[in-house]
């Protein structure tokens, strides 16, 4: 991007966000500059981190009237370069977004941000007898956002599946800055495409996950550790 286009773009980006939400300079941008695949590294031209959904619409029509890239980032604990900024383009971070709006123990759901922590859902839902499946290794920091975004699995995943088998609702903001809410509270959902299906594992290429709709579960009723060695 030429200079002229980055210094429209950072001023533009002002005018949404608060300064110290805008993060430019290459000693604040550092930390942003990989995820956890460090072997490939690079600077985003700015970092910026919303707090509202209206925030993140303005964002995203700003870029895409601007054609500049937009990479989504959560925790930044994935493997597979997910998160790895664009030099040219604005890394998205979610890292605000750390609320659980919702937990409906009777139906076994709860709405969340995108930036809280999976370990978080069932330490939340842990006092009703559920918790939420998944367990990727880093369970503990990782944010369900970067989850969906990477349709994260775990030790659990081969008796009780992977991310998308818990996710039954996303609201995303696409690159026009427009709301979609796609999936439901409906475990038989055949109206229409699967939307939610395609973003999920989409790693931010597709839009920008606000709020999700999780499934939980109710809890075993004892857990143990076996050791099994062989000759």
């Amino acid at each position: 991007m030429k200079e002229n286009n980055s210094y429209k773009l950072l001023q533009a980006l002002r005018t949404i966000l608060p300064t110290h939400s805008v993060l430019h300079e290459a000693e604040d941008t550092t930390p942003y500059e990989c995820d956890g695949l460090s072997v490939y590294r690079q600077l985003p031209l700015a970092v910026v981190l919303p707090e509202t959904i209206a925030q993140v619409q303005a964002i995203m029509r700003l870029c895409s009237e601007l054609k500049v890239p937009v990479v989504a980032r959560g925790a930044g604990t994935g493997l597979s370069g997910g998160a790895l900024p664009h030099q040219q383009g604005v890394l998205l971070s979610l890292a605000k977004f750390k609320s659980i709006l919702h937990i409906d123990a009777d139906q076994r759901l709860a709405v969340v941000q995108p930036g809280v922590r999976n370990l978080a859902i069932s330490q939340a839902v842990d006092a009703f007898g559920l918790y939420y499946a998944p367990d990727p290794s880093s369970q503990i920091a990782c944010t369900i956002g970067g989850n969906v975004a990477e349709n994260s699995g775990g030790l659990r995943g081969l008796k009780y599946g992977v991310t998308k088998n818990y996710v039954m609702g996303l609201e995303v903001v696409l690159p026009s800055g427009e709301i979609i809410l796609c999936g439901g509270k409906a475990v038989k959902d055949v109206a229409g495409y699967n939307l939610k299906d395609l973003f999920i594992g989409s790693e931010g290429t597709l839009g920008i996950f606000t709020k999700i709709l999780l499934k939980l579960i109710p809890k075993p009723e004892t857990s143990k550790t076996m050791l099994a060695y062989f000759n």
